[in-house]
């Protein structure tokens, strides 16, 4: 196979395609890049049609190889694992969007290999790896009858961005993911903030323009690359059989959608019909079962259709605009941060926050590098939210992207960390299920995050819009669809909000597309619906509550000099752990200077951050401290005026009278006023305890500073009593001891946090030396 190369127009970027260079035995194989993002689509399927299937074994494996980007997984073992959420995410967007393409009868397995191979960080590999999909697809031999492509748009001040880098992204209030062919859409996944409808329809307009472009490049290389497509062998019941098992199932399934019932109940009525619809021929016949069941859901399906189209009436009863019943309640649980329960008809979830610290943030490493989450939900689908007998599992691709979804939808109302600065997890447990619990998860959502006292920026409500089309192509759009509609139907549109725009936007359909008139009336339908569920919410809780749960942690927060950082956190985090130990605190320190302080008791909070404020505090000179003596030496007492600095009083500046020995006037353990009267270039502090007691004898600070320098500031004093000092020393241990001292002042340095050496004023009290004084000193 020749390697040919092609350049499709895709934004500010061009999309470059190359095929026939690698991974030639795959049926197909495409490797695209725009800008410095590279990533290989391969296509492989298996030769037979597999047996025993109802369905379309069709399977696509989204990776992102850390190497993409230069970087070494994180963990033991060092190589990427299990796909990760994201990429779980993309490899259903994908899945999508070309699902519906395919012919219903296809039964032959396809598997979708995306790997990243090369990330530059700027442009997102998702659309890149559709589009290369979808061209994979159309040159191989796989029976894919029409082309696909998918595009990015993005806004900034109004203006739609074709396929926008993830700066643009960030700075924008739109990330639209369409998918579609030359004739429709077939596939929308979007967050947004508040974006309208109006403004909603056209991002979309803008969209499908730029995937009619793509294609007609993605036909004109497919006409001459591509590869003959097989043929499908379809298996079909004979047609004497066909014509008993409707004459069963067409007017039992007619009868059916006509009683009003539970979901339980048109289920076991279902089963029945497909049952007695099998008993003629499984004595005989046996491989007809799985014929004559897809025959009866035809035909439960052609039931439902014309129900809604000809008679504008659903399965339970209702209009085609009418919503469940709905009721909420908040609180429902006594010792949660926050609760809430939401019914919609058959459909009920239970919602429940949690409030932790910043140091609670979930840590992502993806190729684009580590980042931190603060806003977390996750979904839950039990088996007996459906009558299911069966134990319960990790989640799944289908629970990571409903909970996906819904957290879209409510993050934009999430308030900035600075202002509620709370790790935020909130959990949707789908207590029972008959269609769109993606959506009671975002009205559930709400109303436990305000239960909790989140304060967010407005409510949001979700809604589910489903389409049915008639054989002659008669189609009515529908809201709040159940999950007979869901299954039966054309199309599952779910749309989450505020009373002010759009926040969230999914759409998935079994066509091949629907027309901008159908979107724009299933938007309408689902703002009005929207706003009734809002209505409903805004009955048992208007507004977030003014104050946390009294289990929920009280969090403050400090600003704090980035180069003190270091001295917080102490050697080995020594002082932080020691400082939480005794505060009963949590503490969290970002690189900014921003300190967290959490904690449930009151005085054990306002404990910490006093000492916070002490321990990054400056000393200031001319200003009085209670001083802890914690050495004793013959020339002064060197006394903690904060934790963990010191200071040195001078025996001189110990007492208004002459002091013999330092231990008369004071004690290991003491605590006495001091005033700071002397800060030298290098950090060391002078302390004074005389000047306090005149002060207080009334003498004017003008003359006690005259004093002092009379008396030479107890400097000549201060500087013999030092060397007498290290004169000790040596004489204990000569020159070696001093070098002990030194070492041992070096320890006590560490490098911590911020690369500051904490640890302040050592144990002379004297901040460490530059290494030139020292050698100067030491000459």
């Amino acid at each position: 196979m020749n390697i040919e190369r092609h350049m499709i127009p895709f934004g500010e970027n061009p999309l470059e395609i190359e095929i026939g260079r690698v991974a030639k035995q795959a049926d197909s194989a495409v490797v695209a890049r725009v800008g410095g993002t590279v990533l290989l689509a391969a296509v492989t399927v298996s030769p037979e049609p597999l047996e025993g299937r109802d369905f379309f074994p069709l399977m696509v494996d989204y990776r992102e190889r850390f190497y993409a980007s230069g970087r070494i997984p994180g963990g033991f073992i060092k190589r990427e694992g299990r796909p990760g959420d994201l990429e779980t995410l993309r490899a259903r967007l994908i899945d999508r969007a070309i699902r519906p393409l395919f012919p219903d009868t296809m039964r032959h397995e396809v598997m979708v290999y995306v790997t990243v191979v090369s990330s530059d960080n700027i442009n997102p590999a998702d659309v890149i790896g559709l589009t290369a999909t979808g061209l994979a697809l159309r040159l191989g031999s796989v029976p894919f009858p029409t082309a696909t492509a998918a595009v990015r748009v993005g806004r900034i001040d109004g203006k739609f961005i074709l396929n926008p880098t993830f700066e643009q992204i960030a700075a924008g209030d739109l990330d639209l993911t369409v998918a579609g062919t030359r004739t429709a859409i077939n596939m929308v996944e979007s967050g947004a903030k508040e974006v309208n409808e109006e403004d909603m329809v056209d991002a979309l307009k803008f969209a499908h323009e730029a995937i009619v472009e793509i294609i007609d490049e993605i036909d004109s290389f497919a006409e001459r690359c591509g590869k003959d497509k097989f043929d499908i062998v379809v298996e079909a019941l004979p047609d004497d059989v066909l014509a008993k098992v409707r004459a069963i199932a067409d007017p039992a399934c007619d009868e059916l959608v006509h009683q009003t019932s539970t979901k339980q109940d048109f289920q076991k009525r279902e089963h029945e019909i497909a049952e007695q619809a099998c008993a003629p021929w499984m004595e005989d016949h046996p491989e007809y079962e799985m014929l004559i069941k897809a025959e009866c859901e035809a035909a439960l399906s052609r039931a439902v259709r014309k129900l809604i189209v000809r008679e504008n009436k659903r399965v339970d009863g209702r209009t085609l605009t009418q919503i469940r019943p709905i009721s909420c309640e908040a609180p429902v649980l006594p010792a949660t941060h926050g609760s809430a329960l939401f019914t919609r008809g058959q459909t009920q979830a239970l919602g429940v926050v949690t409030l932790g610290t910043v140091g609670d943030a979930q840590t992502l490493d993806t190729i684009l590098g580590e980042r931190e989450k603060y806003f977390m939900l996750h979904y839950n689908f039990p088996p007996y939210s459906v009558g299911e007998a069966k134990p319960m599992r990790a989640p799944g691709r289908r629970e990571i992207g409903h909970g996906a979804l819904a957290e879209r939808a409510i993050e934009p109302m999430i308030p900035a960390k600075d202002k509620f600065p709370y790790t935020i997890r909130l959990v949707s447990e789908i207590m029972e299920s008959n269609g769109s619990s993606s959506m009671a998860s975002v009205c559930v959502g709400t109303l436990a995050l305000m239960d909790a006292g989140v304060p967010i920026t407005r409510p949001v409500a979700g809604i589910a819009m489903g389409l049915v089309a008639d054989e002659g192509g008669e189609m009515r759009v529908l809201t709040d669809i159940q999950g007979v509609e869901d299954h039966l139907g054309d199309m599952d549109f779910k749309v989450a909000g505020t009373r002010d725009g759009i926040t969230a936007l999914q759409m998935d359909i079994k066509i091949e597309g629907v027309t901008f008139e159908i979107m724009e009336q299933a938007l309408r339908q689902a703002k009005d619906a929207r706003l009734f569920i809002l209505d409903k919410m805004a009955e048992v809780l208007p507004e977030p509550r003014a104050e946390l749960a009294l289990s929920a942690p009280r969090i403050s927060i400090l600003q704090i000099p980035v180069d003190k950082i270091g001295a917080l956190i102490g050697p080995g985090g020594k002082n932080i752990r020691a400082l939480q130990e005794r505060t009963g605190t949590k503490i969290d320190i970002e690189e900014d200077g921003k300190v967290y302080v959490a904690s449930n008791n009151a005085q054990g909070a306002s404990d910490a951050e006093t000492e916070i404020k002490q321990l990054t505090m400056d000393i200031e000179l001319g200003a009085v401290y209670d001083g802890k003596v914690v050495r004793i030496a013959d020339f002064g007492a060197f006394l903690e005026i904060l934790p963990g600095r010191d200071g040195m009083v001078h025996v001189s500046e110990l007492d208004t009278q002459r002091v013999e020995s330092v231990e008369a006037v004071c004690q290991l353990g003491d605590v006495m006023k001091v005033k700071v009267i002397n800060i030298d270039p290098t950090g060391k502090v002078r302390l004074s305890r005389k000047a306090v007691l005149l002060e207080e004898q009334g003498v004017p600070p003008e003359e006690i500073e005259a004093m002092r320098q009379a008396s030479g500031g107890g400097e000549r004093g201060g500087r013999g009593g030092d060397r007498g000092g290290r004169g000790g020393d040596r004489g204990r241990g000569g020159r070696g001891g001093r070098d002990r001292d030194r070492g041992g002042e070096r320890r006590g340095g560490e490098r911590s946090h911020g690369g500051e050496r904490s640890g302040g004023e050592r144990e002379y009290g004297f901040r460490e030396r530059p290494r030139s004084e020292e050698k100067e000193g030491d000459k």
